[in-house]
């Protein structure tokens, strides 16, 4: 037999959780899935989100382990660059992402946790690891930038990082993200994140160069270690891909199933920063809101009327960077946010 509802989302991630609950709210019967056991576990991510969040994302204020102030870039081993007012939030995304399922459950979305799903048919039908099949009027892909639903579609990020995070005990409060710009972090970059008395240290590399990430973020804590800011304890260890592609086509349809894709299934993280969270939680309700109506060529135009000219940029500026065999520091800055050259 197959489990049918009007409007079925597939991950409930930031970009899941807020579709499922902006369809639920408008009348909509709304099932989600999601492999985890439980939302936001394991973190992969790290934890920094900008302040205008909270436009889209009411409740983030409960979730907020400590405020971000500015930026420092260090790019090579020059002396930071700072930004000042780069004002941000850290996240304890676990607690954020528990947060955006329950207000889904609270607007009639039936949730479910521990359901992988193995395939999309050609129909729209979604069948379960354990042998459930669920259709819809409306499939919702929020699976993360190797969606299942998305490939189901021809919707697929291509262009990766792969990142690997350590968290460290922090050796004095700090309120800013330190960037590491460097030709020796190919495709990416290195941080710090703080987040009260702990840190998240990490960095970000081309697939290619991934065998060498253990070593890079070894690297970088030792020298924060030797400049006396961070402790030599390793508390966790996370990692995982993000998108850098840019945007893909968000709209389809399998038969009769329109399909609409969010957050990194949609390919919407910044191809320079790999920030997502926030364009996650907001693609997410209007996906919602789209699969309740059935908006769905309106729900494409806005997301590119919002996006596509700042995820342009960042692509444009990537894709100098990797042409460049061995980029100086030049090069480096004009592929960074906080830099003039970067807007230009």
């Amino acid at each position: 037999m197959t489990e049918t509802c009007d409007v079925l989302v597939v991950g409930l991630g930031p970009a899941g959780a807020s579709a499922a609950a902006a369809a639920a709210a408008r009348g909509s019967r709304v099932i989600a899935l999601d492999r985890r056991r439980a939302p936001g576990r394991p973190v992969q991510c790290a934890e920094f989100v900008p302040a205008m969040i909270a436009a889209h994302a009411d409740d983030v204020a409960r979730s907020e382990r400590q405020r971000i102030e500015a930026m420092a870039t260090y790019v090579e081993d020059d002396p930071p660059d700072p930004t000042p007012d780069f004002r941000g939030r850290m996240l304890d995304r676990a607690a954020f992402d528990a947060a955006l399922v329950a207000r889904a459950v609270r607007a009639g979305a039936e949730v479910r946790f521990s359901s992988p799903v193995r395939r999309v048919a050609a129909d729209g039908t979604v069948l379960l690891s354990d042998g459930a099949r669920l259709s819809a009027r409306v499939l919702v892909g929020a699976d993360g930038p190797r969606s299942v639903v998305g490939r189901a579609i021809g919707s697929v990020n291509t262009a990766l990082v792969e990142t690997r995070q350590i968290t460290v005990p922090l050796a004095a409060p700090h309120a800013a993200t330190d960037i590491f710009l460097s030709a020796r972090i190919p495709g990416g970059y290195g941080w710090l994140f703080p987040k009260g008395a702990i840190a998240h240290v990490g960095a970000g590399v081309v697939p290619s160069e991934r065998a060498r990430l253990k070593e890079i973020v070894a690297a970088l804590h030792a020298r924060l270690v030797a400049d006396g800011r961070l402790g030599r304890d390793i508390l966790a260890i996370t990692g995982g891909a993000i998108p850098v592609g840019g945007m893909l086509r968000v709209q389809g349809a399998l038969g009769d199933t329109a399909v609409l894709l969010a957050g990194d299934a949609a390919g919407l993280a910044n191809p320079v920063t790999g920030a997502g969270i926030a364009a996650a939680v907001h693609s997410g309700r209007l996906a919602g809101e789209a699969a309740a109506s059935g908006g769905y060529h309106e729900y494409e135009e806005e997301l590119r009327d919002v996006y596509a000219r700042s995820l342009a940029r960042a692509l444009s500026r990537r894709r100098e960077l990797l042409a460049s065999a061995a980029p100086g520091k030049r090069e480096l800055r004009r592929a960074w946010i906080a830099y003039p050259e970067y807007w230009q």
